[in-house]
């Protein structure tokens, strides 16, 4: 499925899920997905403990925002542009409408799950090693963030983010 973006909605709204089986794997856009509670996303590599960054900094879902997006996209060498707009981010959730820095201290529902900011996600050299230089640097402070899955449950592309307190 194409991601539905960049378009900017009235509400934050799931505009993309994307997910890896193992660290390094492609990252592949699904329509939906089941957190679950303190483990992450069915299907991708941190809920199964194959992540990259698994043993010493791994988070149990990232998020990053159209805004950040789109401002990664304008930093980034032109050959990489169209791939972060792909899911080439590596991050497991975009939303429309937010920037991913506006979720600090929050608690957050997508569908049925709910979820917590955990802190920010700043790009590291593994992401020019496994998707291509210049990647790392385009994405810079504006990468992104890890959220905990405090309830576990189904979400979709299109369900809205609706902030529902302090974490």
């Amino acid at each position: 499925m194409k991601p539905r973006w960049p378009f900017v909605p009235t509400h934050p709204t799931l505009a993309a899920i994307y997910l890896a089986p193992v660290a390094g794997a492609p990252m592949n856009a699904a329509d939906a997905v089941e957190a679950v509670a303190g483990v992450g996303l069915n299907g991708d590599r941190y809920a199964v403990n194959v992540g990259f960054w698994q043993a010493t900094d791994a988070c149990q879902v990232t998020l990053i925002g159209t805004p950040d997006l789109a401002w990664a996209v304008r930093r980034a060498p032109a050959a990489q542009r169209e791939r972060l707009m792909q899911g080439h981010h590596r991050r497991n959730l975009v939303v429309d409408g937010l920037k991913a820095q506006a979720l600090l201290g929050k608690r957050f529902r997508i569908g049925e799950a709910l979820f917590a900011y955990r802190k920010p996600r700043p790009p590291c050299g593994y992401l020019d090693q496994v998707e291509g230089a210049g990647l790392c640097r385009a994405l810079g402070r504006h990468s992104g963030v890890c959220i905990e899955v405090i309830d576990g449950g189904r979400f979709v592309v299109g369900d809205a983010l609706e902030i529902v307190g302090s974490s």
